[in-house]
C-alpha cells in the first residue's frame, strides 16, 4: 500500500530518493547515516522509494522514516508492460510533488533508478537543490536524465559523464566499513554466520535479485566438490530464486551438514542480511559486478571474480568490474563462460596460493574509498547551505 506524507510531518532536512534494489538502497543509507553523524536528526531525513523494492525493509531497519510510490522500471522496448510503468511513473510524481511541498526539504539526494525519478523531477519543478548521487562507471538513465538540473553530482569513478561531478566513491555503510578481515575478525565472522574453521570458505552471491547463472555455476561446482572436507561453499541464491535451488540441492544431495566420512560444507541462503561479515570471512567471492558490491569487495578488501550482469545498461557492471580487475584484486569473467568447470579452475589455483590471494586482497583495499559517504554527506550540506 502506497504511504502518503502526513500531515504536520516536521520538515526534512535532506529527502533521499532512489531504490528498487539493494545496490540503490544501502548507498542512500549509507548517506543518511553520514548525514546523522554531521549532526542532522534522522528525523530529518526522509527516504522516499518504490513499494516494490527492498526499502520498505531495510529503511525501517535503518533508523529512517520511508515513504514508498507506486513504479516499476520501464523496459527499453516496446511492451505491455510499460503502459502500467508509465502510469505508475505519472502518479508517482504527484504523490512526490506533494511529499516535497508538505516536507520541503532543504535538498534532495538522489542514488538513481526508477524510484528516484519521481522525487528528482520534484525537486527541479520546486526549484530544491539536487544532488545526484552515481555509483556505477557509467550513470544509469535516470540519473542521467536530471543530472543537467544537479547542483552536484558526487561519482564513484573517474570519467563517469555527468555535468558538476565530484569523485567520491561509492558511500558506503558503517557495517561495512567496520569489517576486520584480520585473522581474528574473520574467525569471529565465521562463527556468526556458523561456519566451520579451517576450511577454504568461498561465497557466491549474484546481489539481492540472485542471477541464475551463477546459481547453476555453484550447484555444479559444489557437485563437483562433494567429497572435498577442506572447502565451504556459502551460496546466496536470492529470495525469489531460493525455493528452485533448494530442490536442485536436495536432488543433488547438497546440505549443510557433511556426512559422518566428511564432505563438503554446502549452505544455501536466500538473501544474506550480514553480507559484510560473510565477505569479510571469506577467502574467495564470486559475484555480480554491481556498483555497490565492488565498493564493498574494495573497501572490505575481499579476492573475487566478478561475472557482469549481461545486457545491463550500457554494460556498466563491466565497467566496474575493470576497475577491481586492472588493479589486480579481482578475475573478470564473462557471463557466457560462467561454468562449474570454469568456477572450478578459478578457485581450485587459488586453495594452495594464500600468497596470491593476499595480493589480491591487498590490491582491492587499495582501490578503495572508505571515506565516500562522509565525502557525499559533506557536498549536500554545502549545496543546502549555498541555497540558505
Amino acid at each position: 500500500m502506497t504511504q502518503r506524507p502526513r500531515r504536520g510531518s516536521p520538515r526534512a532536512f535532506a529527502l533521499v530518493t532512489g531504490g528498487g534494489t539493494a545496490g540503490h538502497v544501502q548507498p542512500a543509507l549509507a548517506v543518511g547515516e553520514a548525514l546523522v553523524d554531521l549532526g542532522h536528526e534522522p528525523s530529518t531525513i526522509l527516504y522516499v522509494g518504490s513499494r516494490r523494492g527492498m526499502e520498505g525493509r531495510l529503511v525501517p531497519e535503518a533508523g529512517f522514516e520511508a515513504t514508498l510510490l507506486p513504479g516499476r522500471g520501464i523496459q527499453r522496448r516496446l511492451t505491455r508492460e510499460n503502459l502500467g510503468a508509465v502510469g505508475g511513473l505519472i502518479v508517482a510524481c504527484a504523490l512526490a510533488l506533494a511529499i516535497v511541498v508538505r516536507r520541503r526539504p532543504r535538498v534532495v539526494v538522489t542514488v538513481g533508478g526508477y524510484a528516484g525519478l519521481p522525487c528528482s523531477v520534484a525537486a527541479i519543478l520546486l526549484r530544491v537543490p539536487l544532488v545526484v548521487v552515481s555509483c556505477d562507471a557509467i550513470a544509469g538513465a535516470s540519473n542521467r536524465l536530471v543530472a543537467r538540473f544537479a547542483r552536484k553530482c558526487a561519482v564513484a569513478f573517474e570519467g563517469t559523464s555527468l555535468p558538476n561531478q565530484v569523485v567520491t566513491g561509492a558511500p558506503l555503510r558503517k557495517a561495512v566499513l567496520g569489517t576486520d578481515r584480520s585473522p581474528q575478525g574473520r574467525s569471529a565472522a565465521r562463527a556468526a554466520l556458523g561456519v566451520p574453521a579451517g576450511r577454504f570458505l568461498l561465497a557466491v552471491e549474484g546481489g539481492s535479485l540472485g542471477a541464475h547463472r551463477l546459481n547453476d555455476a555453484a550447484l555444479g561446482l559444489a557437485k563437483s566438490w562433494a567429497s572435498r572436507n577442506d572447502v565451504t561453499i556459502y551460496h546466496v541464491a536470492g529470495e525469489r530464486n531460493l525455493a528452485g535451488v533448494k530442490r536442485e540441492a536436495a536432488g543433488l544431495g547438497l546440505g549443510p551438514q557433511p556426512s559422518p566420512e566428511g564432505g563438503l560444507d554446502y549452505r544455501l541462503v536466500g538473501y544474506e542480511r550480514q553480507m559484510p561479515a560473510l565477505l569479510g570471512a571469506c577467502d574467495f567471492a564470486v559475484c555480480r559486478a554491481g556498483a555497490s558490491t565492488v565498493a564493498e569487495l574494495a573497501a572490505i578488501g575481499t579476492p573475487s571474480a566478478l561475472v557482469p550482469l549481461p545486457g545491463a545498461p550500457n554494460d556498466h557492471q563491466t565497467r566496474n568490474a575493470e576497475a577491481l580487475a586492472r588493479a589486480g584484486a579481482a578475475t573478470l569473467i564473462s557471463d557466457d563462460d560462467c561454468s562449474a568447470e570454469r568456477l572450478e579452475e578459478i578457485v581450485a589455483a587459488l586453495l594452495d596460493d594464500p600468497e596470491r590471494l593476499g595480493s589480491m586482497s591487498a590490491a582491492a583495499a587499495a582501490a578503495g574509498h572508505r571515506d565516500a559517504a562522509e565525502r557525499v554527506a559533506a557536498l549536500v550540506e554545502s549545496v543546502s547551505k549555498a541555497r540558505a
